[in-house]
């Protein structure tokens, strides 16, 4: 099925100027540096501004998909919890799954960034230098779709996988600077 019969994708709030962060402010925002690697969405430092015009159907909620719609890296981020009255900055797209009975939005932001996915969002991509992906494109992705049990099997095996991957490094970085020092104190005239 494609992501439109599955789901909603709004652009992101457009700004008219540059934001203006306010102490207080009554809207927090989700810029793309919000953005974390692990394809998540960090609102721990969402800046906040004074915005009284927002309208209920641009706030975000704990589900959301923020996509990267600009640039070399086109996948997305999930809210994971809830960012209060918060607002995704254009030229971000947030994606809501409406068809919750048919897919999960853990799934969906995986699917994003797999091969297939990731080829044809490559191959509709516009621009020269700024790759950009319109909202019309990610409406057409097609969406591989196993049962929703299926669905959560494949999210929690690529959560332990990106885990094992993370923690292999730290072994990988522990045991390089291990290896150094003592090659240094070796280097030195030191004893090992």
């Amino acid at each position: 099925m494609k992501v439109k019969e599955l789901a909603t994708v709004q652009m992101g709030y457009s700004f008219r100027s540059r934001l203006e962060a306010a102490e207080g402010g009554g809207v927090s925002v989700i810029q793309m540096k919000d953005l974390l690697d692990d394809n998540t969405v960090g609102c721990d430092d969402l800046v906040s501004i004074d915005l009284d015009t927002v309208k209920a159907h641009h706030l975000a909620q704990r589900g959301d998909l923020v996509f990267r719609s600009r640039g070399q890296v086109t996948t997305s981020a999930l809210l994971l919890e809830d960012p209060g009255k918060a607002v995704v900055a254009a030229p971000l797209l947030r994606i809501r799954v409406t068809k919750q009975n048919k897919l999960l939005p853990e799934y969906l932001n995986w699917y994003i960034s797999q091969r297939d996915a990731q080829i044809f969002l490559t191959s509709q991509a516009r621009g020269s230098v700024q790759k950009m992906i319109s909202k019309e494109t990610i409406e057409d992705l097609e969406v591989a779709l196993p049962s929703l049990e299926t669905q959560k099997n494949i999210v929690e095996l690529a959560v332990l996988s990106a885990r094992e991957q993370s923690l292999l490094q730290k072994l990988a970085d522990a045991r390089k600077q291990y290896l150094n020092a003592t090659l240094m104190r070796m280097a030195i005239g030191g004893r090992q």
